[in-house]
């Protein structure tokens, strides 16, 4: 299980962080406990990260990232953990939504315990006023005037984080004001719900790839009636090519002896007449013969096209045979 545990300070999420450890058997991955731990094994990654923390800078989002990336490797992280600390930022989360996905691994929830601000600056006014009466130091980072400047930074950079998670369907947001016994149950009972529904998809993705597996047959048959269809088309194709040459044949056919029967009377008109009538009587046989030949076109093109149409039935009675 893999979870993120968002909230504002004072929100509780280190006690229910050290609860869900206990149950589920996974780990904390604080982003500060990791950065001391890499410095301290001098990875790469560590000293990179040792120089920029000696200097006084912030850490970048890669670095912190490469970091979480070398820590979840590792055995005690098999089972799963949860991230204190990061992601505080989106482009934070979108880096680690990058790095998940490489290494295939799904982010099972975010958890968000919503608390009042008010309540949360009460409590601390509170805490500190009776320390003081017992006579015991307070933390300079555990006063009101702190805690309102931190409230403040988790609304500027952090909350944004809820809007990121629930448009991605992770989130899941809980009274953080409920007593602490009835917080943690309510995450257990979320937790449940969210197990149960992976395990129904998980089942089903399995299911349709056994009745894949168990089915090869359909492949087959749709490469058949690929090939049926390519052979129809096929035949279509050399019926139509033999049609056009049987209209063009025809065509000539019938225009060569149309242009001859012209011909010969073009000559008898010629012999008959003299003179200028010669040219009237050529100029008017040349003419009727180029209707002629034009009608005899026509006339062989619906004669070839009849032709073709008999002799294309036969083809695809054929392919439907097939």
């Amino acid at each position: 299980m893999r979870l993120i545990l968002l909230g504002p300070p004072g929100a509780g999420k280190g006690t229910q962080a050290q609860r869900l450890v206990q149950r589920h058997g996974i780990v904390q991955l604080s982003t500060g406990d990791m950065l001391r731990a890499a410095v301290a094994a001098q990875t790469p990654t560590g000293l990179i990260a040792k120089d920029i923390m000696a200097s006084g800078g912030l850490v970048p989002d890669e670095v912190v990232v490469s970091i979480i990336a070398d820590r979840i490797e590792q055995d005690d992280a098999k089972n799963g953990f949860i991230l204190d600390g990061f992601p505080r930022t989106v482009p934070q989360a979108e880096a680690l939504d990058a790095l998940l996905k490489k290494k295939k691994l799904k982010l099972d929830a975010v958890i968000e315990l919503r608390v009042n601000e008010s309540a949360l600056l009460a409590r601390v006014e509170k805490r500190v006023a009776e320390m003081l009466e017992r006579g015991e130091s307070v933390r300079a980072d555990d006063t009101p005037e702190v805690l309102s400047k931190r409230l403040a930074n988790y609304r500027e950079q952090t909350e944004p984080l809820v809007h990121h998670y629930s448009d991605k369907r992770k989130l899941i947001t809980i009274d953080g004001m409920m007593p602490i016994e009835e917080v943690t149950a309510e995450i257990e009972r979320v937790l449940a719900a969210v197990t149960k529904a992976d395990e129904t998809t998980q089942a089903a993705k399995r299911k349709v790839a056994a009745k894949r597996a168990a089915s090869p047959s359909k492949a087959p048959k749709a490469a058949k009636k690929t090939s049926s269809k390519g052979a129809k088309a096929k035949v279509k194709s050399k019926a139509k090519s033999k049609a056009r040459r049987v209209v063009k044949k025809a065509t000539k056919k019938v225009a060569k002896k149309a242009i001859g029967k012209a011909a010969k009377k073009v000559s008898k008109s010629s012999s008959a007449t003299r003179g200028g009538g010669k040219k009237k009587a050529a100029k008017a046989a040349g003419n009727r013969t180029g209707r002629a030949a034009k009608a005899a076109a026509g006339r062989g093109r619906k004669a070839a096209k009849k032709v073709a149409k008999r002799r294309s039935k036969p083809a695809k009675r054929l392919t439907k045979r097939r």
